[in-house]
């Protein structure tokens, strides 16, 4: 494992083989950092010959509204516990072009967007939709884990047809008392609308990740990039 300095995000970044092939880039949710999901990667159990990169970038320091202005690594101040308008647009943005720059860079280092797949957690997960929708190169997948959809009036006019197909692999607990279940199942259901390619899976679980959870994201991952 080692800590890579990147222009704009710092990152941890672990290979499972030489000159790896594909990349997975995954975000943290609020108040945690990239090594949040590091564990993750040995109990995803993908074929041993794979050559993949996990980028687990962290976010930026900021303050946080709903935490009493106390300042976090979060990808966007959240104003007000029920997620409702307003949201913290600035933030979205400049955190959306942050994870750009780390996608680019990954084209620079040879591995086409067609082979990355843009993940996150909670907050991470909310900018893996909020990136990768607008994105204008064709991803290989998007995961998004106890999340919701932000900036739901802007994608219309936004969303960039590049990945209007692109598999979204979404999972939330159903006792989730961060997040609401009927939070997710509306960007869902939103997304659906739009023509979207939601897999949708739901767990007896609070706001975390779960055994069952990490082999159905196994399995997805097999499916989209290998």
């Amino acid at each position: 494992m080692t800590t890579v300095p990147v222009d704009l995000l710092s990152a941890i970044e672990l290979e499972s083989g030489a000159h790896p092939t594909h990349t997975i880039l995954w975000m943290h949710g609020l108040g945690a950092d990239g090594n949040d999901f590091v564990p993750v990667v040995d109990e995803l159990e993908l074929p041993p010959d794979t050559r993949i990169r996990f980028i687990f970038p962290h976010a930026p320091r900021r303050s946080v509204s709903i935490n009493d202005g106390v300042v976090m690594r979060a990808w966007y101040d959240i104003l007000n516990l029920n997620f409702s308008q307003p949201e913290d647009e600035a933030g979205l943005r400049d955190s959306q072009q942050a994870i750009e720059a780390l996608l680019d860079r990954e084209k620079q280092r040879g591995i086409a967007p067609e082979r990355i797949v843009l993940a996150g957690f909670s907050q991470g997960g909310a900018m893996a939709l909020q990136t990768g929708l607008r994105y204008p190169e064709k991803l290989a997948g998007i995961m998004a884990l106890s999340c919701y959809l932000p900036l739901q009036q802007t994608l219309t006019g936004e969303a960039h047809h590049a990945n209007s197909a692109t598999s979204i692999f979404m999972a939330h607990g159903s006792r989730d008392p961060v997040v609401p279940m009927t939070l997710a199942a509306a960007s869902r259901r939103q997304l659906l609308k739009s023509g979207y390619a939601v897999e949708w899976h739901e767990y007896p679980m609070a706001h975390t990740v779960c055994v069952e959870e990490i082999a159905d994201i196994s399995t997805w991952l097999k499916r989209v990039l290998l």
